[in-house]
């Protein structure tokens, strides 16, 4: 008889966790809370418009690398995977002028020098470091616990320049790296893109993955590879049960320790398992599904300090446009103050989706805006009761829209409000731990949280999704399913190559 896997959550961690127990050869039922799998990995439709929610780029698109493989395992993507040619990372504007970020590095240096020739060393250093950048990969073979002395060799060999990135970014956060730059221009575009307390390497393997083709957009975005891969999992064998919430793991005393049995569902049934995993946001998961007495130490300190251990969500709006609107890809330009809560914002992004004409109507697009928002923010929003939320949601989607008019004149009357959603929306729909769509900020001066997969006080039990390792996202998410299965296998002794 197969051994039974539960799976609580049907992101991309739950479902990569259900396709590789079930190639593992074990029984994989996933439990999902929202009627569609595929947790922030989705896009909704509103007045015949496509929103998409997730992918930026998808990391892992080079079927050179291990995670390529694993997402092809998954049925995200394969060698027929169509992808959309942006060419660029983004663009960024300040006072009338303008500079990209190329994913062609020469092209980048070129231009840079050319507008800002007295910070020419600055950005030499720059972009060679991005090219050394260029040789990160995420590992996808097994957890970095589970190496032998031949694994870390050969990793070691794989990212041969990374030390260098580390050794002159990995100091330093994106504040400190914009005042690297002379040019008032290129100091804001370096800051642009993440938080301004993030590490500085951070920001150049994010530019590296664009510019060595590892980090593309598949055709159909979020929500059309979400479908892929729950089609996968699905014609594999396994149980998908949606609108299924969870209220607590099944624990039993097991010796000395305790052992997970199963689960409890929101409407009392009783779910019993062999081996249980949780793919849901650890902040939901201690304390709600768990007794927090089972909460590893990383996390309590993570979590008791939000200046070391921050993150970021986002305030977002998603406008239709007439697709011959000039702007391309992502554009970030600085705007009238925008006061949300205690805090004011100068600079805002614009991301034009034209590239995907079934987003939208023929001869219209999708834009969508996004204003970062930090932990601060969030207790902001969750300040609101349910009509001043609404109230001040619909009054700020209008001032975004009347700085995206302000910046780009031809909208003026050709620019309707979609919809718009807040870190408060992540956490109601995700259990996201203050909105987060991503794990906490990698700070200077901090260790970065990596989680083991495992809790020393419960057998039987693994943590699978994008905390477990920073900066999450769905690279994490998709490899953490894999490890958590590979974690099983080790136990009973068999091969961990799946």
């Amino acid at each position: 008889m197969k051994k039974k896997i539960v799976i609580i959550g049907g992101g991309i961690a739950g479902l990569s966790t259900g396709i590789y127990a079930l190639k593992a050869g074990y029984d994989a039922a996933i439990y999902e809370k929202n009627a569609l799998a595929g947790g922030e990995c989705m896009g909704w439709n509103r007045k015949g418009y496509h929103i998409d929610n997730c992918i930026h780029w998808l990391t892992g698109t080079d079927p050179k690398t291990d995670l390529w493989q694993v997402w092809k395992t998954m049925g995200a993507i394969d060698e027929q995977t169509e992808y959309v040619d942006e060419g660029k990372f983004y663009t960024s504007i300040l006072n009338g002028q303008a500079l990209t970020l190329w994913n062609d590095l020469e092209r980048t240096r070129q231009e840079l020098t050319a507008f800002a020739p007295e910070d020419k060393d600055a950005i030499d250093l720059f972009i060679q470091h991005v090219e050394y950048a260029k040789t990160c990969v995420i590992p996808a073979k097994k957890p970095l616990d589970m190496m032998g002395i031949r694994d870390y060799i050969e990793m070691g060999k794989e990212m041969a320049d990374m030390p260098k990135v580390m050794k002159t970014f990995g100091k330093i956060n994106m504040e400190d790296f914009g005042k690297m730059f002379k040019n008032p221009l290129l100091s804001t575009m370096m800051t642009d893109y993440l938080c301004y307390n993030y590490t500085a390497y951070s920001f150049l393997v994010s530019y590296a993955t664009m510019a060595a083709g590892n980090g593309k957009i598949p055709v159909g975005g979020s929500l059309a590879m979400t479908n892929r891969i729950i089609k996968r999992f699905r014609e594999m064998g396994g149980e998908l049960h949606v609108n299924a919430p969870v209220e607590r793991i099944l624990t039993e005393k097991a010796g000395r320790s305790d052992r997970a049995a199963g689960i409890v569902l929101t409407d009392g049934t009783v779910v019993r398992a062999d081996e249980v995993i949780s793919a849901v946001d650890t902040g939901f998961l201690f304390g709600k599904l768990l007794d927090k007495k089972y909460l590893p130490a990383q996390y309590q300190k993570a979590y008791a300090d939000q200046k070391s251990y921050p993150t970021f969500s986002g305030f977002q709006a998603a406008f239709a446009v007439d697709s011959d609107f000039a702007g391309e890809g992502t554009i970030v330009f600085d705007c009238e103050p925008l006061q949300i809560g205690s805090n004011s914002f100068s600079r805002m992004s614009v991301k034009n989706f034209a590239y995907e004409p079934s987003f939208a109507p023929e001869g219209k697009a999708v834009l969508q805006t996004n204003v970062t928002q930090q932990d601060e923010d969030f207790a902001f929003w969750k300040s609101l009761d349910e009509h001043a939320y609404a109230q001040t949601k619909e009054r700020l989607a209008g001032e975004l829209e009347k700085r995206i008019v302000a910046q780009f004149p031809s909208l003026a009357g050709r620019i309707e409000l979609l919809d718009c959603w807040t870190p408060r929306t992540y956490e109601r729909y995700c259990n996201a731990y203050h909105g987060a769509y991503m794990s906490f900020i990698t700070t200077k001066g901090t260790k970065q949280l990596r989680a083991k997969g495992e809790l020393k006080n419960l057998k039987n039990f693994y943590l699978a999704g994008q905390w477990i390792m920073c900066p999450g996202g769905l690279p994490i998410a998709a490899v953490s399913g894999k490890f958590a299965i590979q974690r099983i296998l080790k136990r009973e002794g068999r091969p961990v190559e799946i």
